[in-house]
C-alpha cells in the first residue's frame, strides 16, 4: 500500500517533468529552425527565389508595385519551374493587380492543383472572387483556410476582413 501511494504522489511530478521537457525541446526546434522558413508565410519554397534571378526580380517588382515587371519576371521563372506553387500564386497576384482576372484565376487554380493547402493562393483567389462579385466562391476559399490554419494565420484573417468589408459595402448577407 505504501508503495502505491508513493507512486501516485510521484506521477503528477513525472508528467510535469515530461511536459516541461517537451516544451523545451519544441522551443529549441523553433529557435534552431532556419530563418528562411520564416521568410514569407505564403511561400512553400522560400529558397526558390535565391536560386532564380527572375523569381527574385519578380519579388522585388512586387515590392515596388510594378505589376507588369513582376508578371514578366515570374513568367520567365515559371518557364524553368512550372510546378512551383509559389510562382503560380505570384503570377496570379500580379495579373490580379493588373486587372487581368481570367489569367489570375488560371494561375491560382494551378497553384492549388500543385499545393491544395497553399494559404496565399486561397487568400488571393478569394479576394479575386470578391472582385468579380462571387461571394460564394470567396467563402469556399475562406472555409479552406479555416481547415488549413489550425492556429490563426495571416491569410485567414486577411480574407475574413475582405469578406466582411465586401458584405458591408454591398449589403450581401451570409451565404449558407
Amino acid at each position: 500500500m505504501r508503495h502505491a501511494s508513493r507512486r501516485a504522489a510521484a506521477e503528477p511530478r513525472g508528467r510535469r517533468y515530461w511536459v516541461g521537457h517537451l516544451a523545451g525541446l519544441l522551443l529549441v526546434a523553433v529557435v534552431a529552425a532556419p530563418l528562411s522558413s520564416f521568410a514569407e508565410p505564403t511561400e512553400t519554397r522560400p529558397d526558390a527565389a535565391s536560386a532564380d534571378p527572375d523569381y527574385a526580380a519578380g519579388k522585388h517588382a512586387l515590392d515596388r508595385k510594378d505589376w507588369d515587371e513582376a508578371a514578366r519576371r515570374f513568367v520567365q521563372a515559371a518557364l524553368r519551374d512550372p510546378d512551383n506553387a509559389d510562382l503560380q500564386n505570384y503570377l496570379g497576384y500580379s495579373y490580379r493587380k493588373l486587372g487581368r482576372l481570367d489569367i489570375a484565376f488560371e494561375h491560382y487554380r494551378r497553384a492549388l492543383e500543385l499545393n491544395p493547402r497553399h494559404r496565399g493562393a486561397h487568400e488571393y483567389a478569394g479576394e479575386a472572387y470578391l472582385m468579380v462579385g462571387d461571394l460564394t466562391r470567396a467563402e469556399e476559399h475562406l472555409a479552406a483556410l479555416r481547415k488549413i490554419c489550425l492556429l490563426p494565420c495571416e491569410e485567414l484573417g486577411d480574407l475574413e476582413r475582405e469578406i466582411a468589408a465586401y458584405r458591408k459595402r454591398t449589403g450581401a448577407g451570409r451565404t449558407p
